[in-house]
């Protein structure tokens, strides 16, 4: 059974940095597209990047593009999340996911929840 946890979650300050970790449990990464996703209360989960099987192609939404950057490590069987100049409207619940098919299920915001793998989440917290 494939299992996603994340860790590195915390309070920073407005203009900090962290990173966040995803390490796959029971599956072989590269064999994933994965991606990290945001949410916050009374709002959907926000896809904020993705990562194909090799790392060659990622994307960003908007909201994070220019500050955040995903990465992975597929000897390590791990994704990371680069967050920086972080923000308050940063703060949130923040997900990794997992799905052996890059395609709709990432593409199309109403297919998030039929992605495979989910991991239970890590809280950041930015303020002063």
């Amino acid at each position: 059974q494939v299992k996603l946890v994340e860790s590195g979650g915390g309070l920073v300050q407005p203009g900090g940095s962290l990173t966040l970790s995803c390490v796959m449990s029971g599956g072989t990464l590269s064999s994933y597209a994965m991606g990290w996703f945001r949410q916050v209360p009374g709002k959907e989960r926000e896809l904020l990047a993705s990562i194909r099987y090799s790392g060659g192609s990622t994307d960003y939404s908007d909201s994070v593009k220019g500050r955040f950057a995903i990465s992975r490590d597929n000897a390590k069987n791990a994704v990371y999340l680069q967050m920086n100049k972080l923000q308050p409207d940063d703060s949130g619940i923040y997900y990794c996911a997992a799905d052996q098919t890059w395609g709709s299920s990432w593409l199309n915001p109403r297919g998030h929840k039929f992605l495979e793998y989910w991991g239970q989440g890590t809280q950041v917290n930015v303020s002063a």
